[in-house]
């Protein structure tokens, strides 16, 4: 069984250990390096009153999953960025499923009108996973440069909330 809460601070280093986990093996994020608990915790208190964050946890209480999103300067303002992370060997258990219900849920809370998706073209779980939550293309940038130098095509998905 799956539950779904607002995270915290207490939740931030299992969840960099997830999203480690995720980082290393490559592919499909277009973070590159590796974070800390403490980034995380950076990137959760930047925008706290455009942002929402929550964790799936499974029936051990262990973080299997998080999401976000939050307002961007390359969005309008009734527009939210999205990223979604599971663990890995975990997916397509209705992890990213429960996620999604709660975010699209404060996503309204928030005032937010729609939500972009930010793709890696190279990353196929992630774009079925986000076209099977209703999201649909709207736009491709091509040569991405990521913070390692390396180029990938991105894909963009938008969910009216």
């Amino acid at each position: 069984m799956i539950t779904v809460r607002p995270a915290t601070r207490f939740d931030t280093g299992s969840m960099a250990q997830l999203l480690n986990e995720i980082i290393k093996i490559g592919g499909t994020t277009a973070i590159v390096r590796p974070v800390t608990g403490d980034d995380l915790a950076e990137w959760m208190t930047s925008s706290p009153d455009h942002s929402a964050w929550h964790v799936a946890l499974d029936a051990s209480e262990h973080v299997v999953g998080f999401q976000w999103i939050e307002s961007s300067s390359k969005l309008p303002p009734e527009a939210a960025e999205i990223a979604t992370f599971v663990q890995v060997g975990q997916t397509g258990l209705g992890i990213g499923s429960a996620l999604f219900n709660a975010t699209e849920n404060a996503a309204k809370s928030l005032g937010y009108v729609w939500i972009r998706a930010n793709i890696r073209a190279d990353n196929e779980g992630g774009l079925t996973y986000y076209q099977s939550r209703g999201f649909r293309d709207y736009g491709v940038i091509e040569g991405y440069e990521m913070t390692d130098g390396t180029l990938v095509d991105k894909r963009l998905k938008r969910y009216d909330v």
